[in-house]
């Protein structure tokens, strides 16, 4: 009799002893916060389906061990002020991470109320995974320890581009456009003193900024465009309000170069389409038709939904989150924080670190030219119109990099 129970002991003690290990794994559910109505729900959708896309490969390839990543949708219409309702939604929802980006007005307002609820709340910490919100002043006046963004910051895109301009000397006359809130601030305030510190000679004919998500017709901004003589217009639009602004320029038949930050944004290319092939160019960090890294992922993204993947960030934020889950042992947000600063990894775009000081991460950048699909240099198109971006220069990341004035507070370890 005691023979025949010792099997049943060991076996009851080997399921005890696998309890606690099994009990460590969790589901770590991730508040996406970003528009998914109104004039800038395409881009909202798009990004929240990369994100989804990446957590399953992140839950197949076991990124974080035992512990799985789910991604879940909150709407935020575009606004800072609802960007604060569904945060406290998702707070009452016990949510510990959250991510973010289509808007600096809606990520600076997130920032403030996620470091007041942290500092009330020990224990019940937030931390906010930025991957599109570029306003420099989230890493550098406005720094803060439960911040990480994992796009370049305007001002570095800035100095990417400009970069590269000044070496083009048929650039004589700049127009800049953008949204008129932080990013778009930032975007003509940097685009003016880096030019004129790398181009002195070229003049900056027009510096507009416009009601973001609320222009209809953009035909009497280009009239003025088009009667300042510019040559290139810099614009950090994006969603709609790039796309209309495209629109506009292929009606009036303006000839000059645009220079963006966003023209991979859901909507744009179907807008820029053949007239834009050669005039329509991009600073960003990652595009597929560069070494054909990730086309598992636009593959499998377009048999999914039918729709382009073009956000490495999403797989930069989940990926360096897992990573940091593994080394901390843990999801608890302050130790996971902690194992995130200065952690590298090898994204989309090659090797990406987070800088510790500021909580940016640094990448290499490039500019590209919308042009035909080629088989070769062009192997991916957009939006099925034939024409994807053409890699014209990258730029390692210690030359778009910039200095920080954050001044970070940091909990105890």
């Amino acid at each position: 009799m005691i023979n025949s129970l010792r099997p049943l002991t060991l076996a009851v003690s080997m399921a005890l002893l696998a309890t606690p290990f099994a009990a460590q794994a969790e589901n770590v559910r991730i508040a996406f916060i970003d528009p998914l109505s109104g004039p800038f729900a395409p881009v909202g959708q798009n990004q929240l389906k990369s994100f989804q896309m990446i957590a399953d490969i992140a839950n197949k390839k076991k990124w974080a061990g035992e512990h799985t990543l789910e991604v879940v949708g909150f709407d935020n219409k575009g606004s800072p002020q609802e960007s604060l309702t569904q945060l406290k939604a998702v707070i009452d929802q016990g949510y510990r991470y959250i991510t973010q980006g289509s808007g600096s007005g809606a990520g600076l307002a997130l920032l403030d109320q996620i470091n007041k609820h942290n500092d009330r709340n020990p224990g019940k910490e937030i931390v906010y995974l930025n991957y599109a919100a570029i306003d420099p002043d989230m890493t550098n006046s406005k720094c803060s320890f439960w911040h990480f963004r994992f796009d370049a910051h305007s001002d570095m895109k800035m100095e990417a581009l400009t970069t590269y301009m000044a070496g083009l000397k048929d650039i004589k006359k700049v127009y800049i456009i953008g949204q008129n809130y932080a990013f778009g601030q930032s975007v003509s305030k940097s685009g003016k003193a880096y030019l004129k510190r790398k181009r002195p000679d070229i003049e900056i004919v027009g510096d507009d900024l416009h009601p973001i998500g609320q222009v209809k017709d953009f035909s009497p901004y280009i009239a003025k465009i088009k009667a300042s003589g510019a040559d290139t217009v810099i614009t950090g639009n994006w969603g709609s309000d790039l796309a209309l602004l495209i629109r506009a320029a292929k009606d009036a038949d303006l000839k000059a170069d645009f220079y963006t930050y966003y023209a991979v944004t859901t909507g744009v290319p179907t807008a820029v389409g053949a007239a834009g092939e050669g005039r329509v160019k991009i600073v960003g960090n990652w595009t597929v038709n560069d070494g054909l890294r990730g086309r598992d992922i636009v593959d499998a993204f377009k048999l999914k939904y039918k729709d382009d993947y073009y956000t490495a960030q999403t797989h930069s934020a989940l990926g360096m989150l897992a990573n940091a889950m593994k080394a901390a042992k843990s999801t608890d947000p302050v130790k996971v924080a902690f194992a995130l600063e200065g952690a590298k990894f090898q994204s989309l775009n090659g090797g990406v670190m987070m800088q510790k000081v500021d909580h940016q991460l640094q990448q290499s950048l490039f500019i590209a030219t919308w042009s035909k699909k080629d088989g070769k240099s062009v192997v991916y198109d957009q939006e099925n119109t034939g024409y994807g971006w053409k890699i014209d220069k990258k730029i390692d990341a210690y030359v778009a990099g910039q200095p920080t004035s954050c001044q970070m507070k940091r909990p105890s370890a």
